[in-house]
């Protein structure tokens, strides 16, 4: 099966500093996380609040998704961190 994001749901993880969102292979649900690094290459001018760090995911959306599906095709884990080497 392949990944898919039908839940559109995305959170700052102050934590993790990245932006946790979610995918589904049929009824597994996988966590993605997005670093700031990656968001802050994928749109330089973004600041470093959550609400900019939240628009820039949004903002790339397609792209994040992109690179989330290829991170699940390599390989099948419980989470993925997506980080300035996916893009």
């Amino acid at each position: 099966m392949t990944i898919n994001f039908p839940n559109a749901s995305r959170s700052y993880d102050a934590t993790r500093h990245s932006v946790h969102f979610w995918g589904y292979d049929g009824a597994f649900e996988v966590s993605f996380f997005i670093d700031e690094d990656a968001l802050h290459k994928l749109a330089p001018a973004t600041g470093a609040s959550e609400p900019a760090l939240l628009k820039s995911f949004d903002d790339n959306l397609e792209r994040i998704r992109k690179a989330a599906g290829t991170a699940y095709g390599r390989r099948r884990q419980g989470s993925y961190a997506l980080t300035t080497a996916d893009f």
